[in-house]
């Protein structure tokens, strides 16, 4: 990692669906003990408490099934805000969250911060889900199905969410575990020459080789490297406490290796999870294995690994 000192962000958003929960999330990590793992592994860590954001104006759009256009803005606002003022390059930055709407309020911003520094803002998208929905396609109006399509400038959320300080570019971004798309996503994407991975070409040629390609470019581009984390991501069979789950995801060797393959790499400057939902857990299930993913990013090692009683 790019830092030993690590600054924790509880982003507790709510809105992104109608299937409540997710602001449970942070304080679920905390206590699985996401902070004592990353102490133990020799991080020094600041924990900044949960951030909350409130809407000052109701906004509406034409879609009706969209919802909660208030809180998302609010949201971009609030982290987009913290982000300048509280993240440092001496820190690197864990947001824990919280829907996946949280990362429109980070991308950009942390975008804005590389580019100051001058270099490139690179993100690999985790995630069962390419969240390239716009106001106008989303036919079930979840506002987290649209953060890509915000933090690479699309202007349809002109006149309803702040500009996006910087715009992240669509080929700097790496989706990984992609196995439910949409019609009007897969066209957006193709138009926008986002690099997919899909579930179907993990299993074919594995989970390895294209994450070390983007890593390679990465580090071609003396480039920063953010690593946004959906749990659904991950197989439900092995991660349940997630509302959105699609069966034949990555499984919990394919999760580690990644994990391990990107702390070699050095090149992880910053980290969310998003749409951990305790409330569907199944004895802290997730949220043990989560923190256990994160100690593989973080430089723990197999031969480190402690067993856990049940």
């Amino acid at each position: 990692m790019s830092s030993k000192s690590i600054l924790l962000v509880g982003v507790p958003a709510d809105h992104g669906s109608w299937r409540k929960g997710c602001l449970m999330g942070p304080d679920a990590l905390r206590t699985a003990g996401i902070m004592d793992m990353l102490e133990r592994l020799g991080y020094e860590v600041t924990d900044s408490g949960n951030l909350v954001s409130e809407p000052s104006t109701e906004i509406h759009h034409s879609n009706p099934q969209v919802h909660h256009l208030s809180d998302y803005a609010a949201l971009i606002s609030s982290l987009d805000q913290f982000c300048q003022t509280e993240v440092k390059d001496q820190h690197l930055p864990i947001f824990i969250g919280g829907d996946h709407c949280i990362a429109a309020g980070i991308l950009p911003a942390l975008a804005r911060q590389s580019d100051d520094a001058g270099q490139e803002q690179f993100v690999l998208w985790l995630d069962a889900h390419t969240d390239f929905q716009t106001l106008e396609s989303t036919d079930t109006g979840n506002l987290h199905g649209t953060p890509v399509t915000y933090m690479i400038g699309d202007p349809s959320f002109k006149g309803f969410f702040p500009a996006p300080a910087k715009p992240i570019k669509p080929e700097n971004i790496c989706m990984m575990g992609i196995r439910s798309v949409d019609p009007a996503e897969r066209e957006r994407i193709a138009r926008t020459g986002i690099d997919v991975h899909d579930m179907r070409a993990i299993d074919e040629f594995g989970i390895a080789p294209p994450l070390r390609r983007f890593i390679d470019r990465v580090r071609r581009a003396n480039g920063r490297l953010h690593v946004s984390l959906d749990i659904d991501f991950l197989d439900p069979g092995i991660a349940p406490a997630v509302g959105t789950t699609v069966a034949g995801g990555v499984n919990f060797r394919e999760a580690h290796l990644m994990m391990e393959i990107l702390y070699d790499s050095g090149l992880v400057t910053s980290l969310d999870i998003a749409e951990l939902n305790p409330f569907l857990d199944d004895r802290g299930q997730t949220s043990k294995l989560v923190v256990d993913l994160i100690a593989s990013l973080f430089g723990q090692r197999v031969l480190d690994t402690q067993t856990r009683s049940i």
